[in-house]
């Protein structure tokens, strides 16, 4: 039996799920063949946050996999909605790669030594209320693209830094181009960075069940759970991390208002034998506060 794997087209896409096939066909030994599907958000150019954020490039590939185009799909989790489908199933997610952002600028600046009106290029909402809110004196412009791309506008001078995620850039093997990575104390990214989700057709769960890291999938049910309890989308400046630490399960989120000068913070612990959902029970903790804490009023948040 040949596996069909469905996957964007990108190079960061074919790279990460490239892995994927030869990780599932060391340990089956069936043949794999990837199929290339082109979603909403590789066809157009507008912002992220106009296109609706979260789902733009995952609704192609779940459309793919319900009508048998292919067997599973390999989504970076933080573009999957927390909303699940309907005759699909996230059967695993394996170990985590580094969550952190980086930031690549030109002659080795970091974000500290940036020149003052500096400009930076992100298409992600959350990163541009970060950078703000610790170096309000930035100028910021919306950039879409694919890693090489951006890391290009930076090489030509026309920026001088772009923020990427440090595992996509290590998946290209491209990390050299990063001259800081941000710390996730300080600069929380977003629920699920760094992180792969397997999803299959209900009922085909053990086509990937092998490759499933348990402690990783604890990790992003918490943070995927504040953003869901939130209702955040990609538009939302949200950053949450959760980590396992000595067998507790800690995490923090941060909610920024769009220009980075206001944020609101929680953080919560427990140990997960202590409760039978630790995951939703963290997250209801950090949602709970954040939202009694005024965070709606704050950020978009509701879509």
């Amino acid at each position: 039996m040949t596996l069909r794997i469905g996957t964007r087209a990108s190079a960061l896409a074919m790279a990460q799920t490239g892995q994927i096939a030869d990780r599932l066909t060391r340990g089956s030994g069936e043949p794999v063949e990837i199929v290339k599907i082109t979603t909403a958000g590789d066809r157009s150019t507008a912002s992220l946050a106009s296109l609706g954020g979260t789902g733009v490039f995952a609704a192609a590939l779940r459309e793919a996999l319900l009508a048998g185009e292919c067997d599973i799909v390999v989504h970076s989790l933080k573009d999957l909605p927390t909303s699940p489908l309907p005759g699909l199933v996230v059967a695993a997610t394996p170990k985590r790669a580094d969550a952190r952002d980086a930031l690549c600028a030109r002659d080795g600046f970091t974000l500290e030594t940036l020149p003052v009106g500096a400009r930076v290029g992100t298409g992600s909402p959350r990163r541009r209320a970060q950078l703000l809110s610790r170096r309000p004196d930035l100028e910021t412009l919306d950039i879409r693209g694919n890693v090489d791309t951006r890391l290009g506008r930076v090489s030509t001078g026309d920026l001088d830094a772009v923020v990427l995620a440090a595992a996509g850039l290590d998946r290209l093997g491209r990390l050299d181009a990063a001259t800081q990575l941000l710390e996730l104390s300080e600069w929380p990214t977003a629920p699920g960075q760094g992180s792969l989700a397997l999803e299959v057709r209900a009922g085909e769960e053990h086509l990937v069940a092998a490759l499933d890291h348990p402690a990783t999938r604890l990790i992003v049910e918490t943070e995927r759970g504040v953003l869901a309890r939130l209702e955040a989308g990609c538009a939302a400046p949200v950053g949450v991390t959760a980590m396992l630490d000595g067998g507790l399960l800690f995490a923090s989120a941060r909610v920024y208002s769009l220009d980075g000068s206001s944020l609101l913070t929680s953080s919560h612990a427990l140990y997960p034998a202590d409760t039978p959902a630790p995951a939703d029970e963290l997250a209801r903790r950090i949602a709970d506060e954040l939202l009694a804490a005024g965070a709606a009023e704050l950020a978009p948040l509701g879509g």
